[in-house]
């Protein structure tokens, strides 16, 4: 049903293939546009706005050790470092 697709990415303006496996699978999440960014410029865009992105310090609420989270943070929520968040996730998990 679908078949390869050459599309041009919109920001370097190489051309790259928008595969029918991908098609699926846009089509499976309900997604209506085709990408219209490379592979590489796709990740590059990503990647800038994690480095623009303002960090907030705050106090792990188990450990008491440093947390930097990527929102202000606010009194009402108890605010987790990433070893001590990913433990708890684990802990959920099982």
């Amino acid at each position: 049903m679908y078949e390869d697709k050459t599309l041009v990415c919109k920001d370097c303006g190489n051309e790259f293939v928008f595969t029918a496996g991908e098609q699926e699978f846009y089509a499976e999440k309900g997604f209506q546009n085709e990408p219209t960014r490379c592979k590489d410029c796709r990740v590059a865009r990503k990647e800038a706005i994690k480095a623009s992105r303002e960090m907030h310090t705050a106090v792990c609420a188990n450990c008491g050790g440093e947390a930097k989270v990527p929102f202000k943070p606010k009194n009402d929520r108890p605010i987790y470092c990433s070893e001590c968040f990913a433990q708890m996730k684990e802990s959920e998990e099982a």
